[in-house]
């Protein structure tokens, strides 16, 4: 890599934690020392930017064995001062003195460019904080594999795997008991997490955002599997799922005037009106912040190292106001305002759909 004049730079950690947030930022202070910088990493987010400012030196030694750790060494946040992200595509202009403090003191440590990793929300932060003088390069963390630029982001594949997990001991238990088992899952308005988790699980139906699905046709088709000699359904279900011309289930009222809309509680609904309406005894689990803690897997340890050496890159090149992005194989950036402007989704006519319905999964529809 090519060297610049830059000296120190620091990184950050924002937004909802996931698996490979240690294993990037140990990627960073390591790509960075090969470039003779030093790096600093910020506590709690953006929060450490300003008073009370919160930072420590961050060196190869002490981040060497953070890879395998869940969670991140720097914390994190989703609320507070920074809070950008008020609701589903819905951005809010952080306060012009706040943003001003964060500069004085990213200028007053003598930093050269600042690495910021979160989410869409995180990364519309770092947006305004490049806007108001501050180099920034962002690296995208989100389990949900819902950025448009990135063919995948760290934490998926992780979150994945806790969802085949506990559908692998769920099979037993709704065989045994010849039941119907609700599975919600995370992932907001991508249904990733569901159609990957349910198929690499053996689901028998997956409910997802991109297909809005019929509740008569669910109901006809468990039914069926009954009738087939079936005693037992595992439904996975995202959480931003929803029947056909309803609304979304969402958690309003529990909002403290911050964030986005808190989504949940389908699966709970929907056994419940399955078990109503067939007769048949429905249990329903809803995974939660399981899906973002624990040890990263072997993918999502790789992907986050080489988005970690790949910010580095984008510094050294002088690419501010650039993400990280995964490719074809390759790490490489685009301007975080391409990259935050639009969600990846599932295609619901897509080759993993296809697949999934090949082999005898239903979407609801």
């Amino acid at each position: 890599m090519k060297r610049t004049k830059i000296k120190r730079i620091g990184v950050l950690t924002s937004g909802g934690d996931c698996p490979g947030l240690n294993a990037v930022i140990r990627g960073v202070v390591r790509a960075a020392h090969e470039q003779g910088w030093e790096t600093y990493g910020f506590s709690d987010g953006y929060e450490g930017l300003i008073s009370p400012v919160r930072y420590r030196r961050l060196d190869p030694n002490g981040v060497d064995s953070i890879m395998p750790m869940g969670g991140t060494i720097l914390g994190t946040v989703n609320r507070g001062r920074f809070a950008a992200k008020v609701g589903a595509g819905k951005k809010a202009e952080i306060p012009q003195a706040i943003l001003c403090e964060a500069r004085e003191t990213f200028e007053g440590l003598g930093l050269g460019a600042l690495v910021c990793i979160g989410g869409d929300g995180s990364l519309s932060t770092a947006l305004q904080l490049q806007k108001a003088g501050v180099p920034v390069v962002g690296v995208p963390k989100t389990i949900d594999n819902d950025l448009s630029a990135t063919n995948m982001t760290f934490g998926f594949d992780s979150a994945v795997e806790v969802v085949v997990d506990a559908l692998d001991r769920l099979h037993t238990t709704a065989r045994s008991h010849k039941r119907i088992m609700v599975v919600e899952v995370m992932g907001r308005h991508a249904g990733w997490i569901a159609l990957h988790g349910g198929l690499g699980g053996g689901a028998d139906v997956i409910l997802i955002p991109e297909i809005p699905y019929r509740r008569d046709a669910l109901i006809h088709l468990l039914k069926q599997r009954k009738s087939d000699g079936f005693g037992s359904t595992m439904i996975v279900v995202a959480e931003g799922a929803k029947e056909r011309g309803k609304k979304l289930v969402t958690k309003e009222a529990k909002l403290r005037g911050q964030g986005e809309v808190r989504l949940g509680g389908i699966g709970e609904q929907l056994a419940e009106d399955l078990e109503a309406t067939t007769g048949q005894e429905a249990r329903f689990v809803t995974l939660g912040h399981l899906q973002r803690g624990g040890t990263p897997s072997a993918l999502d340890r790789i992907l986050a190292t080489r988005f970690g050496v790949g910010a580095v890159r984008l510094i050294a090149a002088g690419h501010f106001g650039h993400m990280v992005t995964y490719l074809n194989d390759h790490v490489g950036g685009v301007s975080i305002a391409k990259a935050v402007r639009t969600l990846r989704t599932v295609p619901p006519g897509g080759e993993t759909v296809a697949s999934a319905r090949s082999v005898g999964i239903s979407f609801g529809d």
